[in-house]
């Protein structure tokens, strides 16, 4: 029995009878690595895991691990061998799952940011930190693991999607191939809301894309008592707008922190993460906590309010061991951040002459955690309401699937990228001018939403 890959090349030999062939769909993130397994025959996942990104040692996001690069001799060989090495072991924990030989695993597609395919392919990724963010390559790739010293099988395929541009990667180019029929008929937005936010609109069968530099906030670095999305971290806030008395979740309890099956599983905070910190930030808003610059208004409570050196600070959660504060830093980091992100969609609406959204589409682990009531009301997206706004989760992992899958796909990806038109934002002018009229909050949101007019601002020629 053989297997053989595009019709005319012999890649492995059994004994005859019937075999299963497995491929996997990887999703490289800069902070987890997604595995997808499949068997090739009937197309069925057989296997799934995840795993942290081995280079978090190295640098908590991507511009501190190109920072490393740049500070430290033989610093990308360094972070190349550990991707490597912990995508090799997450294969054969996979096979050891499955009780199959290596050469049963024959394909292998994966995906990632930029930054993350230049170093899997041992590529320096200095370039991608500093304008005009430079790929030293760009189109699908196909290599053999033999040739990147892989301990896999040798004749094991690795494809890597394309790259659309210097900070919007192959995992922004699957998320489209897995949205890509939504996406040629309707207006579109597409993002994936992380360290840097990838954008994508699509209007009347054109597709822009640009990159807008968020910052950790989001996922609830950089916040005083921020934390990842983890067990214990607060993902849910309601604020009384009467008595302004603070409601909470956190992951790992279906409860709220007010019903009688919280206090039963002795459920503690450990921080807020990035859903978290946007439904307090806007809670605050509506209920008058902080006004329309994201100051504290600590006229309403004093009693909330405490100081921690010269910053203004309101306790969210009175907890004995660990309470739980909101300080003033911490709304001006999300500040920063959606108006970032913000600035970004609204450059390709100008360009798309776009006034509104058929679809809003967010895609990632983060996006999957948000409220789209609460993503409306911050307004982190021009115009955004949130019947219009779905989660599509790992969308990246989701094209990846798809290409490996089908062949056929790979080649729609690769005619469609090469239409998208790149728009770089470190360089547009107009990039300043949105990210200052989005740095405000609405002191009443709901009554905002209802009555806010498109924010539009001529194009200079």
């Amino acid at each position: 029995t053989v297997a053989v890959r595009d019709k005319n090349q012999i890649v492995a030999t059994y004994p005859q009878g019937k075999h299963q062939i497995f491929g996997g769909a990887i999703d490289i993130g800069s902070t987890t690595l997604a595995l997808y397994v499949y068997d090739l025959k009937d197309g069925k996942l057989v296997y799934e895991s995840s795993a942290m990104n081995p280079q978090i040692r190295f640098g908590e996001d991507l511009m501190s691990r190109v920072s490393y690069v740049m500070m430290n001799k033989g610093g990308d060989e360094k972070l190349t061998a550990a991707v490597r090495g912990k995508i090799t072991e997450m294969l054969h924990d996979a096979c050891e799952n499955l009780e199959t030989e290596w050469d049963k695993l024959l394909e292998v597609v994966l995906v990632g940011n930029p930054i993350m395919h230049h170093i899997f392919f041992g590529i320096s990724p200095v370039e991608l930190g500093q304008a005009p963010f430079t790929l030293s390559i760009r189109s699908w790739l196909d290599v053999d693991a033999k040739d990147l010293s892989l301990d896999l099988y040798s004749k094991t395929r690795l494809s890597f999607f394309p790259l659309i541009a210097g900070h919007v990667g192959a995992d922004t180019a699957a998320a489209y191939l897995s949205q890509i029929d939504i996406m040629h008929s309707e207006t579109t937005l597409l993002v994936d809301i992380g360290t840097n936010a990838e954008i994508m609109l699509s209007k009347e069968g054109k597709v822009y894309a640009t990159s807008s530099p968020t910052g950790p906030a989001f996922e609830g670095a950089e916040i005083s008592s921020g934390v990842r999305a983890t067990y214990g971290a607060i993902e849910r806030v309601r604020i009384d707008k009467e008595t302004l008395k603070v409601r909470f979740k956190v992951i790992g309890c279906d409860a709220w922190s007010d019903e009688p099956d919280f206090e039963l599983v002795k459920m503690k905070a450990v921080g807020i993460c990035g859903s978290g910190i946007i439904e307090a930030i806007v809670s605050f808003a509506e209920a008058g906590i902080i006004d329309q610059s994201g100051l504290f208004v600590e006229s309403v409570a004093p009693e909330l309010f405490s100081k921690k050196g010269n910053t203004s600070r309101f306790l969210l959660v009175d907890q004995s061991d660990k309470s739980i504060y909101i300080e003033q830093v911490d709304i001006r980091s999300i500040q920063l951040a959606k108006a970032a992100l913000s600035a970004g969609v609204s450059i390709l609406m100008d360009y798309l002459d776009c006034d509104h959204f058929d679809k809003i589409l967010l895609a990632g682990a983060f996006g999957a955690h948000l409220d789209a009531r609460y993503v409306a009301l911050l307004d982190i997206i021009p115009t955004s309401t949130a019947e219009k706004i779905v989660s599509v989760g790992n969308a990246a992992g989701i094209g990846a699937s798809a290409a490996l899958l089908d062949i056929n796909k790979r080649q729609t990806i690769i005619e469609a990228v090469e239409k998208v038109v790149k728009i770089e934002t470190a360089t547009e002018p107009r990039f300043q001018e949105f990210f200052v009229d989005a740095m405000k909050f609405s002191v009443s949101p709901v009554k905002q939403q209802e009555t806010k007019k498109v924010r539009r601002r001529k194009r200079v020629s």
